[in-house]
């Protein structure tokens, strides 16, 4: 063991004398600017130093921030270089020493720079129109190349003279457009290294806005609850934010101001006139801002301030009624009174209707003056000359614009003695009363109105015959003449405080009428009309009846009608009961309160030989139900022949074909259509024939109604029940039915029976023999056709066509004689009994078919 040892030490020994080896890994050092890089220096020998110097010559110490020394064991060293700069560079030594032996290596390290970009920020904004210039700021050593691209594409410099890249490699667009915006690519190249490195700029062009404006002014009207809007559209990038000013002060949203979502639509409420003016619309954005002006004018409808009621009396000269009126623009103001309008500057001659409140409307009076109208910027005045009673009452002022108007009224009270009106001359005749009226018109109304004869206040114990009736604005002297005393003046006398007005009233005698004179005579064959125009002269009283007297020519006595004026004037009447081809003459006088008056002179006239009758005439009432239709006819001339029967035909419009003609007795009035088609037009033609003919048809056409809601079906015990009812009641309407039946067999054959009582005579045979007719015509139709009812004239039918006495006023005499004509009044009694069991018939014969029709339904 010992022995070994020996030769380890011999062997150490051996080796101390050999040369040391230095080697520096790696050989070469490039080092990109601000990266960090170690090297590795090895020693082969036994070193007891290693050492490491700098491009200056300075043995670098250990534990430098940027250079660092490390031992890394007894023939190796580490130096460590942090985020190199440009003066790290040059060649560093690594030194071993052992002894007096010594041995070193070197290594040169090169600094270059990395293809790095220093300022190149996204997004970079722009202003349309600016000359922009595209920030990229870009290093490396040795210097690089720098390229553009617009979305991927290099840019042709050469082909938009607008883009171009300055020396610092900046990118220069003249007058950047917003089509310009998008994605730039700056991108760096190192040949000598083959190194490329780039950067993405978004580039974004503002656009400054602008305003456009639809309408720059807008109208509102002041103090109606009405809003106005002021609107400004935008436009430009980023959408631009709107405020609105007035004098410089920005509007918030409020009670008075609100706005739509982007600004651009400002409302203003309860517009008044305060809010006139001008207002700004601002427009801005990061490209800067754009503002206009727009006005709101508000106008004023017309009001009127001022305005007062005026009072004077009759005996003044004028009176001045005063109208003011706000507005804007500035209103035009008029007066006007009723219907009657006066401008401005007008000297108008008045003449208008004036009516008092305190008359009856049918009393108004004419009025002269003059009227003066002067109107001075907002204040028009009324001016009525020589005032008299009539100008009183409410005149109108009227203020009025473009946009409104207003009136108010004003009323102008006229003090007046009173004004005596009413008939001067009133008609009578002994034994009968009449009313003198004394209408009074005063202001105040307040009126003392006294009746005066012969110097003497009535009435009085001497004139018991007189009778006085006073209203607030009227007295009535009522006379009922005794004798020729009571004819002559009365005088009336109305006070008030402005004075005393009196009037002379005239009780004349009255006179029976003149006589009328006939125009013409339009004979037919069994009728006349006599046209003839009114009397002359009435007597002072109106003419109440007219009397018409025929006879055959030169022979046989008088037949007279008397007929009734109806409203107030009659010009025509017709006279029947006439034989064909014979000649009559004819007379007419007018009779009026005192009596009748002198007659015409007679008319000869020649009836025409029997013919074809004259159509009826029609009157159609639709009934309750909607689809049935009652025509009723009054028949005309028959033409000198009896009327044998009626014939009656009807279609719908639109239909074709007629319905089956109908046959109704002559006694017909009228016949009932039922069942007809719902909402449909139909046209009727009604033809009366007698022995010579046919008639010319009378026409008429009617609608239908609309068919109304099904009524709901009935249980089968309410439908037994509403059957048994239905005809438990027409059992009790036959049984009463064959009652009446018998009665009126009784009458007709052996001239008894209640029937008999009650008319007090016994039937003809004609009757009968119409009787029989009517029955004739009651058809049971079992089809689907529509149901008719008729209903037959009793020829003990009294032909009146005289109307009621009419209502007297004040110029009629109070009472009139009356005529009672008993024989008339009989057959009217017969007339209304006949008529009335013919009804019954015709009702039972109807209810009968419509049942019949329901059962086979």
């Amino acid at each position: 063991m010992v022995q070994s040892r020996d030769i380890f030490l011999a062997l150490l020994l051996v080796g101390c004398t050999v040369s040391l080896e230095v080697m520096i890994t790696p050989s070469h050092g490039e080092i990109s600017l601000g990266e960090s890089k170690f090297f590795m220096c090895e020693v082969v020998g036994v070193a007891k130093h290693i050492d490491w110097f700098g491009p200056s010559g300075d043995r670098i110490e250990p534990n430098r921030p940027d250079i660092t020394v490390t031992r890394n064991d007894e023939s190796s060293s580490t130096l460590t270089l942090y985020k190199a700069g440009t003066e790290n560079a040059g060649t560093y030594k690594c030194v071993a020493t052992n002894g007096d032996q010594q041995a070193e290596s070197t290594v040169k390290v090169k600094i270059f720079q990395k293809i790095t970009f220093t300022n190149a920020p996204s997004p970079q904004e722009f202003t349309e129109g600016d000359n922009a210039n595209i920030i990229c700021d870009v290093i490396s050593s040795p210097p690089p190349t720098v390229l553009w691209k617009y979305k991927g594409a290099k840019i042709q410099m050469e082909k938009d003279v607008r883009f171009k890249v300055l020396s610092n490699n900046h990118l220069q667009i003249r007058g950047i457009k917003k089509t310009d915006e998008g994605s730039y690519t700056c991108e760096g190249r190192l040949m000598a290294r083959g190194e490329i490195d780039l950067r993405v700029i978004k580039v974004v062009v503002n656009v400054l806005p602008t305003i456009r404006v639809w309408q720059s002014e807008v109208n509102a009207t002041a103090d109606v609850g009405q809003s106005a809007m002021l609107t400004c559209a935008v436009d430009g990038y980023p959408e631009p934010m709107v405020t609105w000013t007035r004098n410089e002060v920005v509007l918030e949203a409020g009670e008075k101001y609100s706005f739509n979502e982007d600004g651009s639509e400002m409302t203003i409420m309860d517009v008044t006139k305060l809010d006139e003016g001008e207002y700004t619309c601002i427009a801005k954005n990061k490209a800067g801002e754009s503002e206009q002006e727009l006005s709101l004018r508000v106008f004023v409808k017309p009001k009127i301030t001022y305005i007062v009621n005026q009072s004077t009396s009759e005996m003044e000269e004028q009176v001045t009624l005063t109208c003011e009126a706000s507005g804007d623009p500035t209103p035009t103001i008029n007066w006007s009174y009723g219907e009657r309008v006066f401008t401005e500057g007008e000297q108008a001659h008045l003449n208008r209707i004036y009516q008092a409140s305190w008359t009856r409307p049918e009393q108004h009076k004419s009025l002269d003056g003059n009227v003066v109208v002067r109107s001075d910027a907002r204040v028009s005045s009324l001016t009525l000359k020589y005032v008299k009673y009539t100008d009183a009452g409410q005149y109108l002022c009227t203020a009025r614009s473009a946009i409104g108007e207003d009136d108010q009224l004003a009323y102008l009270e006229v003090r007046y003695a009173p004004k005596i009106q009413g008939a001067v001359a009133v008609y009578t005749w002994e034994g009968n009363p009449v009313n003198i009226s004394c209408e009074v018109m005063a202001h105040p109304n307040d009126v003392s109105i006294v009746w005066l004869r012969d110097g003497l206040q009535l009435p009085n114990s001497n004139t018991t015959n007189i009778k006085i009736f006073r209203t607030p604005s009227a007295s009535y002297l009522q006379i009922t003449p005794e004798s020729e005393n009571d004819f002559g003046s009365y005088n009336c006398t109305a006070s008030n405080e402005m004075g005393t007005e009196s009037k002379e009233f005239l009780l004349i005698q009255a006179e029976v009428p003149s006589a009328p004179s006939i125009s013409e005579v339009r004979p037919f064959s069994t009728t006349a009309q006599i046209q003839f125009e009114e009397p002359e002269s009435t007597g002072g009283v109106p003419v109440q009846k007219y009397k018409v007297e025929w006879r055959t020519q030169h022979r046989g006595s008088w037949v007279h009608r008397v007929f009734e004026v109806q409203d107030g004037s009659i010009s025509e009447v017709t006279i029947t009961g006439l034989k064909p081809e014979t000649s009559y003459e004819v007379k007419l006088s007018a009779i009026n309160g005192k009596g009748e008056g002198e007659s015409t002179p007679a008319e000869f006239f020649k009836t025409e030989p029997v013919r074809n009758p004259n159509p009826p005439k029609l009157e159609g009432i639709l009934q309750p139900k909607g689809n049935s239709l009652k025509i009723s006819w009054i028949k005309q001339d028959d033409g000198g022949s009896p009327i044998l029967h009626y014939l009656i035909r009807y279609k719908p419009i639109q239909a074709s074909e007629w319905k089956p003609e109908i046959r109704l007795p002559s006694g017909s009035e009228y016949v009932v259509l039922s069942g007809l088609e719902w909402d449909t037009e139909y046209n009727v033609y009604v033809v009366a024939e007698n022995q010579k003919g046919k008639s010319q048809p009378a026409t008429m056409s009617f609608r239908t109604s609309t068919e109304p809601d099904a009524i709901p079906d009935l249980g089968d015990e309410a439908a037994l029940s509403m059957g048994i009812m239905i005809w438990a009641g027409i059992l009790v309407v036959v049984f009463v039915l064959l009652l009446l039946a018998v009665d009126v067999t009784c009458y007709f054959v052996n001239k008894c029976g209640l029937i008999m009582c009650l008319c007090g005579k016994s039937g003809t045979g004609t009757k009968g023999h119409n009787l029989e007719e009517g029955k004739a015509a009651f058809i049971k139709d079992e089809s689907k056709e529509p149901i008719v009812e008729v209903r037959t004239e009793d020829e003990c039918t009294a032909n009146h066509n005289a109307a009621g006495p009419t209502e007297p006023n004040e110029t009629t005499p109070l009472t009139e004689p009356e005529k009672i004509f008993s024989d008339e009044k009989v057959k009217l009694e017969e007339a209304e009994l006949s008529n009335a069991l013919t009804e019954i018939a015709a009702e039972h014969n109807s209810v009968i078919q419509t049942k019949s029709t329901e059962s086979k339904a």
